[in-house]
Order: C-alpha cells, then structure tokens, then sequence
C-alpha cells in the first residue's frame, strides 16, 4: 500500500521575465601566480511584451556566472515603443566597431535580424522588425549597440 502522507510540494511561480543565454565564455586572467580561469555569461530578459534587458555576469563557475548575469539584467530594463506591431522608425547605433540598423517592418513580416539582435527583439516581444548587423560581429557589442538604438526610439 501507498502512503498517503506525503507532503505536497508548493505550486512553481511563474516567472515574470524569460531569459535567454547569448554568450557564455571561459576568459582567463594571467597573474603572477599563475592563471585563473572563470566564465562570463551574456543573458537577455524579457517579458515579451515590450520590457527588454541584458547583463554580464562573471565567476569561477557557469551557475554564479548566469545568475549574476540575470540580476544585473534586470537592472538595465527598458521598454520598447510599438506602432503597429513594429518599431515606430528606422534607427542606426554603434558600440565600438558594432553597427545596427534596425528598420520597421510590414505586419506579417516577423523578425528578420541576425545573431544577438534577433534575441532581443524575440524576448521584448516585438513581431515585425527588420534588422542588419554591420561592422563587427562581436556578441557583446552587438547587445549594447541594439539596446543603444532601443534608447534612441520615440513615439
């Protein structure tokens, strides 16, 4: 016979942000001593319906790395304008030798960016948009120079 006594666990909170991994890198720090190997983790937030962040985390182990990554994540929030279901007009940004172009698109359209840009607008919950990485292609830049051109948007 079965016990009947078992404990229920607690129902499972929903998350409020999803959160995808976009770089995740084992760096080393050369000292006197030696060198010291720890992680670096690029993490995108998002609530898919219009609020978007994204942090870098590093420590010795990938856990911490990813955790420290989505705390700070949540710090950088910003919201997305939409006008029709797309960006209200075309913006260009950079971040160091990363480019963005990112261009409104027509409704059914989807997203059409490339690498991390496309996380970004997946996880703001943007449904049309069109986009172009130019210059460098370096993940990390990539987010700032996007989240640079999200800052530049208006109504």
């Amino acid at each position: 016979m079965m016990k009947k006594n078992f404990k229920k666990r607690p129902p499972r909170e929903e998350k409020e942000f999803d959160q995808k991994l976009v770089d995740l890198a084992r760096v080393t720090r050369v000292t006197k001593g030696g060198k010291q190997m720890s992680f670096r983790a690029t993490i995108v937030i998002g609530d898919r319906k219009g609020r978007v962040g994204f942090g870098i985390g590093k420590s010795s182990d990938v856990s911490t790395a990813i955790s420290k990554a989505a705390k700070e994540a949540k710090k950088t929030l910003l919201s997305v304008p939409l006008k029709n279901e797309t960006i209200p007009h075309e913006v260009l940004s950079k971040f160091g030798a990363g480019k963005v172009l990112i261009k409104p698109a027509t409704k059914g359209r989807g997203i059409k960016v490339g690498g991390a840009m496309r996380v970004v607008f997946e996880l703001a919950g943007v449904p049309n948009v069109t986009g172009k990485i130019l210059g460098s292609k370096n993940k990390i830049n990539i987010l700032y120079a996007t989240f640079e051109a999200l800052k530049q948007l208006r109504k």
